[in-house]
């Protein structure tokens, strides 16, 4: 058994971690720890605070007790806000607190995106046009072109919560284009877990979303390889990407 752990702010789309968990269909366990949102804002100042160093900490211990062997910090947003360099801060001061390997969504993304072959990609992101600009100046420190990028202005994290399929397809179709190797939708408020095989389907191209990466770059951080089709493109094959 490989006990993965999540630290996910707040409550919103938390039901996409036990749905991956099942369609694994493999050893794997998947913890989950909330922790304190403060000011539910997709707002530099109230992401910065979101991700703050003792709010990831204060989670950490119940996952070790559930012997969690990689520990990920499940919100892109408040990841990124920090920058590249400041997001290592982030990710090395979590691995210490919890003593065991440890990782962001922001992360798991630029990760997720090589491991795939996706030099190019296209955003589709439920942020205000500020917030989802600095995914992008992200994802191109990491090395990933960004083709296209489309905000939509979504102020809070509850109100991605309630989006269903029509609208999680609606935004990826809106941010692709035809040079786009992949689409990335970044926010794990969003329900997607469900919905991968049919946004793979209808763009003809992988989708990558925050919830499904997240899980996947925790499996990179034990070493883990899990084919499990159903949860898209990024799981049909082994990873390539190490430490």
């Amino acid at each position: 058994m490989t006990a993965l752990g999540f630290l996910y702010p707040g409550h919103s789309a938390e039901d996409d971690y036990p749905r991956i968990e099942q369609l694994l269909g493999s050893d794997i366990r998947v913890d989950l720890v909330h922790t304190d949102i403060g000011e539910d804002a997709h707002r530099v100042d109230a992401l910065r605070e979101m991700g703050a160093p003792e709010r990831l900490a204060a989670g950490v211990e119940q996952l070790r007790l559930a012997g969690a062997e990689a520990v990920v910090w499940a919100c892109t947003s408040g990841g990124f806000v920090h920058g590249w360099q400041g997001a290592h801060e982030q990710v090395r001061a979590l691995a210490r607190a919890a003593g065991m390997p440890a990782s962001s969504t922001s992360f798991g993304f630029v990760h997720a995106a090589k491991e795939i072959g996706a030099a190019r990609v296209a955003v589709g992101a439920t942020y205000p046009d500020d917030i989802a600009g600095l995914f992008a100046e992200f994802l191109r420190a990491g090395g990933v072109e960004v083709t296209a990028l489309r905000g939509s202005g979504v102020v809070t994290a509850a109100e991605v919560g309630t989006w269903g399929e029509a609208q999680v397809l609606a935004l990826a179709r809106d941010a692709d284009t035809p040079d786009a190797d992949a689409v990335l939708l970044p926010d794990t408020a969003l329900h997607t877990a469900a919905h991968l095989p049919a946004l793979e389907e209808a763009l003809g191209k992988p989708v990558l979303t925050a919830n499904q990466v997240t899980v996947w770059e925790a499996l990179r951080l034990t070493d883990r390889r899990v084919n499990a089709p159903s949860l898209g493109a990024l799981f049909v094959r082994e990873p390539i990407v190490q430490m």
